[in-house]
């Protein structure tokens, strides 16, 4: 048997496998497996155990088993693939699954030639080079680096290295990886933020919620009782401290006429 028809029942199981997965599961992942190191993928395949299905296969076969998805918007999804693609399938929210995927990533050295998928991070640290003229060459580079102990002292590039999600599909809808990418420290300072101006909008304009109404209600009792005292109104909830106002009143006017007041 050539090798050309044993390798044609596999195709046909791969692409029976993507559409399998693609009617099971209502979120798909596209991944780009470019500089993914196989130990790397090992530890990352156990983490994600239970929580997804990846499929990695050649670049023809995605192409025609999305296409035998017939997916509504299922074009666009196509034309995200690029370098080595991947495909995740998963019952996990889009947000969620970039999350997951985020937590998966490992540190490592940046070897040359390869393409960081995210800002390279340069913590700072020995080299072990001699002073000479690669103090020059990290400075045309823009990398800060000095004289440490008979050493050049710089910071040593390295990044992240783990699956890169170029995007999430769900119900025709594609969510590129910027818009998942979110910061949950600062987008909960700004949810805070938010509901505090909004609280404050509607105290300003006498919006009565059951969220406002105690405030509001506060803020009337002050307020009238401002208007009480100001105007003299003798209640008794604020006749003392009319009175007071009347006798700091009258010990200003005594001041100025060097009046002594009993």
């Amino acid at each position: 048997m050539s090798k050309t028809s044993k390798a044609a029942p596999e195709k046909k199981e791969v692409v029976k496998k993507i559409l399998q997965f693609g009617k099971q599961y209502p979120i798909i992942g596209l991944l780009n497996m470019e500089n993914m190191p196989a130990s790397s993928l090992l530890v990352m395949k156990k983490q994600l155990r239970g929580k997804v299905e990846l499929v990695m296969t050649r670049k023809t076969l995605i192409l025609l088993g999305l296409k035998d998805l017939k997916l509504p918007g299922g074009e666009r999804l196509i034309e995200q693939i690029k370098g080595m693609p991947a495909l995740m399938f998963t019952k996990e929210n889009p947000f969620a699954l970039y999350k997951i995927i985020k937590k998966s990533k490992t540190p490592a050295a940046a070897k040359a030639g390869q393409l960081a998928p995210r800002d390279i991070i340069i913590p700072a640290g020995p080299t072990p080079f001699t002073p000479g003229p690669i103090i020059s060459e990290f400075a045309a580079l823009g990398i800060k680096a000095g004289v440490e102990g008979g050493k050049v002292a710089v910071k040593q590039d390295a990044m992240e290295i783990g699956l890169d999600l170029i995007c999430a599909y769900e119900k025709g809808i594609i969510y590129q990886r910027t818009v998942l990418d979110i910061d949950e420290t600062k987008f909960m300072q700004d949810l805070i933020g938010a509901a505090s101006g909004a609280f404050n909008l509607a105290i300003e304009a006498t919006h009565i919620t059951k969220d406002t109404i105690e405030t509001l209600l506060g803020k009337a009792h002050r307020e009238a009782k401002a208007v009480g005292i100001e105007g003299n109104i003798m209640e008794p909830e604020i006749v003392g401290e009319i009175l007071a106002k009347a006798q700091r009143q009258a010990q200003s006017v005594a001041s100025e006429g060097n009046i002594q007041v009993q």
